[in-house]
């Protein structure tokens, strides 16, 4: 699996072992490209996976918010996807 930002191709993350997770795949830390990544302010709440923070994209000039998630702190439910990233598919093209 591979995830492409819209509009480019820029390689955001390649993972061969992501964890799907309500119908999203959440990709390990070490197949994300966090060169392209700023934290952003925003956060989220799951009532059974925790409080999700989120990644801007920054490509060239082109700065895209709020483009994936993941939970650093995720409930004991959601251990297996710790700090994995996963990301908006209005945003992002998948391969």
């Amino acid at each position: 699996m591979k995830v492409l930002l819209n509009g480019t191709s820029t390689v955001l993350a390649d993972s061969n072992d992501t964890v799907v997770v309500e119908g999203n795949h959440y990709f390990p830390p070490s197949a994300v490209n966090k060169e392209f990544f700023t934290d952003s302010n925003s956060s989220t709440v799951c009532p059974w996976k925790g409080t999700a923070s989120y990644y801007n994209a920054s490509v060239d000039s082109n700065v895209v918010k709020d483009v994936a998630w993941y939970y650093p702190e995720p409930s004991e439910k959601a251990k297996n996807i710790k700090d994995y990233v996963a990301f908006y598919k209005n945003k992002v093209t998948f391969e």
